[in-house]
């Protein structure tokens, strides 16, 4: 049979009619179903506590999102005219959907094991302005305007190149001033990522982190601004990045815009010894950060006191990105 739209002869023209008849019927299964997924998990999400209910809803996000793409993809898969193209253009569109579904299963395991360690209360910190101060001195993570932080190192994406560049700029959320840092990125001497992130520490020596505003770069151009979020926009909400006493087993949340930026870290040690190019240091913290959103993500950071981050560690990789020195104006 020819790939044209029209259809010659009045046998075709009712096989036609048929098979549209079928496929609408199947379309209306496949949207029923649909909905009576999406009518159970939320009945389920309701019978459950607020963190497991939060991962219910985000799953339930990601795979109407996929399912959206899908449909784009076999839209523009239509306008091949040669059926060879079209056919490879709809299999690795089916490809894809497989892979974005199966992440979505991989991502609402990731929260629920999260909601395992930190229960099922909704999480809501309290953020009091009176209650934070102007500056950043947290011995493991010091913030002084004007101190910028460079790092190196290997990577499986290239030779990485970082600046933490602490400014005298600030930035007010939810009513309290945060300083913000610039943090960039070079692999192979090209600009792939520039950020600009807002800190604030409370009375007792926490560090908050209240949001940032990310750029990833290709080529030069912008190729998404994924992760950007700002505390009480969109309900988004600050988690803490440095603890003022942190304990080994401590696990929190550093971030929270859900499915956007979802990044937790667990004490692991206090205790370790690190050798980076700045130099050699002891009584180092050690966290562990995952996030839900990448699931195989697994980062070892290492902090200083009185200096901060020095040392960061891809576990699977063996990536090891170094503090190289630090400057001064």
């Amino acid at each position: 049979m020819r790939d044209s739209p029209w259809i010659g002869g009045d046998g075709r023209l009712e096989s036609t009619r048929a098979a549209r008849r079928v496929f609408l019927v199947l379309a209306v299964c496949a949207g029923a179903s649909l909905v009576l997924a999406r009518t159970d998990r939320a009945s389920r999400a309701a019978t459950t506590g607020a963190c497991s209910q939060t991962s219910e809803y985000a799953q339930q996000a990601c795979q109407s999102g996929t399912q959206g793409d899908d449909s784009v993809a076999l839209g523009k898969c239509a306008n091949f005219t040669a059926p060879g193209p079209r056919k490879k253009c709809q299999q690795d569109a089916a490809l894809e959907r497989r892979d974005a579904l199966a992440l979505c299963d991989a991502q609402d395991d990731a929260r629920e094991a999260v909601c395992s360690r930190l229960g099922q209360s909704p999480y809501d910190p309290r953020i009091e302005p009176s209650n934070f101060v102007s500056t950043v001195n947290n011995p493991l993570f010091p913030l002084r305007p004007g101190t910028t932080y460079v790092y190196e190192g290997q990577t499986s994406h290239g030779f990485e190149q970082s600046e933490f560049a602490v400014t005298r700029n600030t930035r007010v959320i939810l009513g309290v001033r945060c300083v913000e840092v610039r943090d960039r990125v070079w692999t192979d001497g090209e600009l792939t990522e520039d950020t600009l992130d807002w800190f604030a520490q409370d009375r007792d020596g926490n560090v908050w982190y209240f949001g940032e505003n990310t750029h990833e770069f290709e080529d030069g151009l912008i190729t998404t601004i994924d992760g950007t979020f700002r505390a009480g926009v969109d309900r988004d909400k600050p988690g803490i990045v440095m603890k003022a006493r942190p304990a080994v087993g401590d696990f929190y949340r550093q971030e929270f815009s859900l499915a956007n930026a979802e990044d937790l870290a667990e004490v692991a040690a206090l205790d370790e010894s690190v050798t980076v190019p700045a130099g050699s240091y002891a009584g180092c913290l050690r966290t562990r950060e995952t996030s839900p959103l990448e699931p195989d993500l697994l980062e070892d950071k290492f902090y200083a006191r009185g200096v901060g981050n020095i040392l960061t560690v891809d576990v699977n990789t063996g990536d090891r990105v170094g503090l190289v020195r630090i400057v001064v104006e």
